[in-house]
């Protein structure tokens, strides 16, 4: 997965943010946490849906049965960076209530109904995390 990863963020940066592939036409940023445990900075391609001056990403992990790493990592340490096109932005992340979440995690499903499949194949609830501009 992490070379898979390294191709994403070397044709995103490469393009200005714009990638080929099964991503092709998606918003996607460039997501930059430190790791709960190791303080390690990593950095994630996901997707994002824009809200307002914000962005909401989804902690699908393709339908996995369990969250991915990148949400352990942004609740032990929220404060963040995003790359977003050329434009690197501080973020703090916050995980959405069930009220916050529906709205926009119905629009992504009707956005890109990838998630409304990943929403199938697991059990748990998809976080919503909400990347606000500090």
């Amino acid at each position: 997965m992490s070379d898979w990863n390294a191709t994403i963020i070397d044709e995103f940066r490469a393009n200005a943010g714009k990638v080929a592939g099964p991503f092709e036409g998606a918003p996607m940023l460039l997501l930059h946490t430190r790791g709960a445990k190791t303080r390690q900075e990593r950095v994630h391609p996901v997707v994002y849906q824009p809200v307002g001056d914000a962005f909401a990403v989804f902690a699908s992990k393709g339908g996995a049965p369990t969250n991915p790493a990148w949400f352990h990592n942004l609740k032990a340490n929220p404060d963040a960076k995003i790359e977003v096109g050329t434009e690197i932005i501080d973020v703090r992340a916050r995980a959405l209530d069930d009220e916050e979440r529906a709205p926009i995690w119905e629009k992504q499903k009707q956005l890109m109904p990838g998630f409304a499949e990943y929403e199938q194949k697991t059990s748990r609830q998809i976080p919503v995390v909400l990347l606000e501009r500090v």
